[in-house]
């Protein structure tokens, strides 16, 4: 019985259970350390989005023969070529976007609020019974309430500002150590220990660096790719604020299958104000995109690499957004894909342990 998966496995359960239990219980003791970890999260974490978008650049100069410095200043050279150009050709155009937005909210709200004056007036003619006034008056009633919240949290909203510039001036300094010696962290954590237990380590080690390059750098440029769609297509269709719908759905795209029905939100109810057949145009433009994406931008660049249902996504995404925010969002597929491989690993490890001590404990039969 105690060789059976299953009794192992409820007993690891236990014991995890238990320890969970034992740390809450002497939360406080873990509270430094906590903090330590929340302080240098955020810097770690964009530290090692830029290290995974710019470790292909490094690896083709050394390919071809560049020294290690020289491939370093060159991708800080790049990063910097692309900074400067996104501050003289795009920062501004979506700086005067945002102000013009801000300028026009009160006439947005009017629009939004006579559309939905419009609908009430034919409520009517609905085919089923809805109390519009109530929705409305909660929607409005959330509004001010976020609104009032913000303000009232202005001085916290200031201070977690501050927290910000200061972990982005951290960032920097992760990142030349991640590009300088990132070939050293394996070797570091694998040499204590030896046997198959080394080589558990390594494989895990691996799946989890192949399944963040393909999460980063796939997700990065499909998102990137999907920018630019959006971008021409509003344009050609006249959309205003087009550039900032385009590079809000860059971000929301991060997300798969939840992000870009998320940026198509802002873009739906702008065009609905600009003019109601602007919203079709919207609507073909994002499907004709997804379509794209989904037949042929995806497959090309990312494959089948992470093989995440749709549904485990959205569930996923979900919860993380209930647990920690939009921070919770955009780390939560990655997340997702990084313990699936270490699960995997360590499965396939346990097969194949209990397969070797299996075959040193049978013998040979004799032979009469």
């Amino acid at each position: 019985m105690f060789n059976k998966i299953w009794f192992q496995s409820g007993v690891a359960l236990i014991m995890t259970l238990i320890i969970i239990y034992m740390v809450v219980q002497v939360q406080y003791i873990f509270v430094p350390f906590f903090q330590i970890i929340a302080t240098i999260f955020v810097p770690v974490l964009l530290a090692g989005v830029l290290f995974y978008i710019t470790i292909p650049i490094q690896e083709f100069l050394e390919r071809h023969k560049a020294p290690r410095w020289l491939s370093m200043v060159s991708v800080f050279l790049i990063i910097t070529i692309v900074i400067t150009v996104l501050s003289i050709s795009v920062i501004p155009v979506v700086t005067e976007q945002v102000q013009n937005l801000i300028t026009r909210a009160p006439l947005i709200q009017r629009e939004i609020q006579s559309f939905v004056n419009t609908v009430l007036n034919q409520r009517e003619r609905l085919p089923f019974e809805v109390n519009l006034n109530e929705i409305t008056d909660k929607a409005f009633e959330t509004g001010s309430s976020m609104f009032s919240s913000v303000v009232a949290n202005a001085f916290k909203i200031i201070m977690s500002t501050v927290s910000v510039v200061i972990s982005l001036v951290l960032v920097p300094f992760f990142f030349i150590f991640m590009l300088k010696d990132h070939e050293k962290f394996v070797p570091s954590i694998t040499r204590p220990f030896t046997g198959r237990f080394k080589l558990f380590l390594l494989d895990t080690i691996r799946d989890i660096d192949k399944t963040l390059r393909a999460f980063i750098q796939g997700q990065m440029l499909v998102s990137f790719i999907l920018c630019i769609i959006l971008f021409i297509g509003y344009q050609i269709i006249g959309l205003e604020y087009a550039l900032l719908l385009a590079i809000f759905a860059l971000f929301m795209n991060v997300v798969p299958f939840v992000g870009p029905w998320v940026a198509f939100l802002p873009a739906a109810i702008l065009a609905l104000i600009q003019d109601p057949i602007m919203f079709v145009w919207v609507s073909i433009i994002t499907l004709a995109a997804q379509q794209i994406e989904s037949n042929i931008i995806t497959p090309n660049v990312m494959g089948q690499q992470l093989a995440l249902h749709p549904l485990t996504v959205i569930t996923i995404v979900l919860a993380a957004g209930n647990i920690a925010g939009f921070l919770g969002i955009l780390i939560a597929i990655p997340t997702y894909a990084v313990i699936k491989s270490i699960v995997q690993n360590i499965w396939r490890y346990r097969r194949d342990l209990s397969h070797t001590l299996i075959s040193d404990i049978e013998t040979p039969k004799r032979k009469f």
